[in-house]
């Protein structure tokens, strides 16, 4: 009897790795979007194998036809695999840059703000589940899933640009590029989980908090996108002439160097201009100057940019806790 009776038990008994508690409750609660983010994911990641395996038919096919030459009969195919390569990748590589937003409106509104609306949460912390440790299975669950399948995402982007041909891919700096090509994107979508909660918390309604965890994500977006050229010392050149930036350089300012010494950022040479304009007198300048960032500075950048992101979300992490120990304690 007592062997027949310890089977059901040891058959019952979980193996080590296999989620459970809380952690089980919040996979089985948003099952749904788990099951969207995969199937993203694997849609992501088939994109980048295409984009993978055409990638050196297309190269080709630019450098071929894209450069003044007579018209070959092969030239409108060869044109319509890149322009196919440009497409997918500028698509792709946008939606990973975007990622934050949808992810700040899911946690807001689902991850937090429907518990507290329906009173889930609530009956949550009544089963010996205190509220602070609800919170952080809350946060730790989706952070641990996005960071995995986020920098899985920005490794195959990366692998699929291999070259990073500009004239296909676009130069490093282009914002949606930048962010889906280094640390920042991981960085901004736990940002975006960070304060999606953080409005759940702060509205306890689900649709507010979406939209509360969306406008946020926004605007945290939107002050690093118009001050990244800042976060690191720029590169200046002068010259007698204007121009001679690598191809791949990001121009912050450009302007005159009067023989003065002052500096005339913009400007216009009164030899290139109609009578009447405002503009400065060839005489009165002793050369042209460009501070810029090179490629190399791309990671300086990355690494600047995500420290900043990464310390709203711990900014907005603590607060969250805050507010709950706040209004629970």
């Amino acid at each position: 009897m007592t062997a027949v009776a310890a089977a059901p038990a040891a058959a019952r008994r979980r193996a080590p790795l296999t989620p459970h508690g809380l952690t089980w409750a919040v996979l089985r609660l948003h099952r749904t979007a788990l099951y969207v983010a995969g199937a993203s994911l694997v849609a992501f990641a088939a994109a980048m194998v295409w984009l993978y395996v055409v990638g050196d038919d297309a190269r080709a096919a630019n450098r071929a036809c894209g450069a003044p030459r007579a018209w070959v009969p092969s030239c409108e195919q060869f044109t319509e695999l890149a322009d196919s390569y440009g497409s997918v990748l500028s698509l792709t590589t946008t939606a990973l840059s975007y990622l934050m937003f949808p992810v700040a409106a899911w946690a807001g509104g689902a991850l937090i703000g429907r518990e507290l609306e329906s009173g889930t949460a609530l009956l949550a912390w009544t089963q010996s589940v205190t509220p602070l440790r609800w919170l952080a299975a809350k946060l730790a669950v989706p952070a641990l899933l996005l960071t995995a399948g986020t920098t899985a995402a920005v490794l195959l982007n990366v692998w699929a640009r291999q070259d990073e041909n500009p004239d296909l891919a676009r130069d490093w700096y282009y914002p949606d590029v930048f962010v889906s090509t280094g640390p920042v994107a991981v960085t901004y979508v736990l940002a975006g989980l960070a304060l999606g909660a953080l409005a759940g918390l702060a509205t306890r309604r689900a649709l507010p908090a979406a939209g509360v965890g969306f406008v946020l994500t926004l605007f945290l977006y939107n002050i690093l996108e118009r001050s990244r050229e800042d976060l690191w010392p720029t590169v200046e050149k002068t010259s007698n002439t204007f121009g001679g930036l690598p191809r791949s350089a990001f121009q912050v300012e450009n302007g005159m160097v009067l023989v003065s010494g002052e500096r005339v950022t913009g400007g216009h040479v009164c030899s290139r201009m109609p009578p009447g304009y405002d503009c400065v007198p060839d005489a009165d300048i002793a050369g042209y100057y460009r501070a810029f960032h090179p490629p190399s500075h791309f990671w300086p950048l990355q690494f600047v940019d995500a420290a900043i992101a990464l310390a709203v979300a711990a900014l907005a992490t603590a607060t969250a806790f805050w507010l709950l120990r706040r209004r629970t304690g």
